[in-house]
């Protein structure tokens, strides 16, 4: 992506990251006019970093891109005010767009994804999914959640892997985040 965005002869790449630690230290360092962000990177939840950052300059413009084209993490990440959302297949020509329209001050959303989102409502939990996330948030591990619910352990794991993935979720904490901000549990 990095040698795709310094071909463009408006744009100069002033950082490239390769780790959560690294990305605020590193914004604060150059301060960018934009941010273009993968929140798809492993360790810290990439909403929360973006979240961060969003706190610490608010004056830099955020794109962030991904591969999790859901509703929800959509709507996750408009909470956190980013200015752009793309995800990760989009075409070369629609990223440098996508910079240029985040840079002039308007705001992003992948056009296909943006559709699914206005078209499908937003993700609801059945009431056992919302009994084993309300005992996680509770801190239960998932033994005593199978006890509490006579459910086996790997019943209980596969609900929290379908809760996780239809909430748009990197993990069961951010999850319960999730699932706690949209009045879920």
């Amino acid at each position: 992506m990095v040698a795709l965005l310094q071909m463009e002869p408006d744009f100069h790449v002033v950082a490239e990251v390769g780790h959560w630690d690294d990305l605020l230290p590193t914004a604060v360092e150059f301060r960018p006019d934009v941010a273009v962000v993968d929140i798809d990177l492993p360790g810290t939840d990439g909403l929360t970093a973006v979240a961060k950052l969003r706190s610490c300059l608010p004056s830099c413009r955020l794109l962030v891109i991904t591969s999790l084209g859901t509703t929800a993490t959509l709507r996750r990440a408009l909470a956190t005010q980013v200015d752009g959302y793309l995800l990760k297949d989009a075409l070369p020509s629609d990223l440098t767009e996508a910079i240029r329209k985040v840079v002039a001050g308007q705001r992003v959303i992948d056009p296909q994804l943006a559709l699914t989102s206005w078209d499908g409502p937003a993700p609801q939990l059945t009431p056992r999914e919302v009994s084993v996330l309300r005992l996680t948030a509770d801190g239960e591990d998932v033994r005593v959640i199978a006890q509490e619910l006579h459910l086996s352990t790997g019943t209980v794991r596969n609900y929290l892997t379908a809760i996780v993935r239809k909430l748009g979720a990197r993990n069961r904490v951010d999850a319960v985040r999730i699932a706690r901000e949209h009045g879920l549990i």
